[in-house]
């Protein structure tokens, strides 16, 4: 089985990526080679069990998603995109990136003599208010973000050549993932993990929005369970609607604090700063809170416990068991 990770370096990307060259096998299929492609140059896993060739291109340049798809990929995890606050800011690069990168590749694997199964990560951004308490997987996509919009047109496209038979396509509609390692980024949900991470790791952090602002979240590993367990899914049992969205934990800021509290104690959550933003705020508003994902939960997929164990996953995963 040959893998193909798009946005292979970035945060998902490259933990998927890991697990994949550690566990050699998808599905219980041994992997041949894994490709990693990205618009910078991805890392290689340190001690990957399989090949692992690398490529770097814009998805959506003139011939860069044919000359992809020329390693003739089984799977392929479509995680490329530009985060929902850099979408919303430049029109045009997000609709470049995320609409038309993602139907580049589509067109790709059309022309491929066999549909590989692509696994393509969506977001909770597609669905708009007013809301639902919680909202059900039958709720419309109503986006009010261009973001959102990108990602809802993705999910139709992706549903469409599943239909014509030129991919065996599935959306995955992310939470917000936290708490996300490395440097805060230009994603609009950013500080759900800044205000998590950087008191863990002796840091201030930047708190834009009310304590009372709740949101669907999922942490890192739970992410690449998703992606897995969406590759060996029976899509005969997913049926024509090939967008799922994932389970996750709701919880308030405030909620998330407290459970910082409870896990590393005042002084680390006291690094804390509220500074309200109003520009965030107006993004944060429009966005969903609860949902009630019952055919991704009756498809196996499985997400965290609380917020609590979300936390304890960052610790373990990326602070080596310590707090500062």
């Amino acid at each position: 089985m040959i893998v193909l990770i798009t946005g292979a370096a970035g945060m998902l990307g490259r933990k998927l990526a890991e697990r994949l060259a550690a566990d050699a096998a998808l599905a219980a299929t041994a992997i041949s080679r894994l490709w990693l492609h990205d618009v910078v140059p991805p890392a290689v896993p340190e001690g990957a069990n399989v090949p692992v060739s690398c490529a770097v291109g814009d998805l959506a340049a003139d011939g860069e998603a044919a000359r992809l798809v020329a390693c003739q990929p089984d799977v392929v995890f479509h995680l490329a995109a530009i985060v929902s606050g850099e979408a919303e800011q430049d029109f045009d690069k997000g609709y470049r990136i995320n609409m038309e990168g993602t139907r580049a590749l589509l067109e790709a694997l059309r022309a491929r003599a066999r549909a590989p199964r692509l696994i393509v990560a969506s977001s909770i951004a597609v669905f708009g208010a007013p809301f639902e308490e919680p909202i059900a997987d039958t709720f419309g996509t109503t986006p009010l973000t261009s973001y959102g919009t990108q990602k809802a047109i993705c999910e139709l496209l992706v549903s469409d050549y599943s239909r014509k038979g030129f991919v065996a396509g599935l959306s995955l509609r992310l939470p917000t993932i936290c708490v996300r390692p490395g440097a805060p980024n230009k994603a609009a949900s950013g500080f759900f993990s800044n205000i998590i991470r950087e008191p863990l790791a002796g840091r201030e952090a930047v708190l834009p929005v009310a304590d009372s602002v709740m949101h669907w979240h999922a942490s890192p590993r739970a992410a690449v369970g998703f992606l897995l367990h969406a590759a060996a899914v029976d899509l005969s049992a997913v049926g024509p609607r090939r967008a799922l969205t994932m389970p996750g934990v709701a919880v308030t800021v405030g909620e998330q604090i407290a459970a910082l509290k409870r896990i590393a104690g005042d002084k680390v959550a006291a690094r804390i700063r509220r500074q309200r933003d109003p520009f965030l705020e107006a993004i944060v508003t429009g966005w969903p809170r609860n949902f009630a994902p019952r055919r991704a939960l009756a498809l196996g997929f499985e997400a965290d416990r609380s917020f609590d164990d979300i936390i304890r996953a960052h610790i373990a995963d990326e602070l080596g068991g310590r707090i500062v």
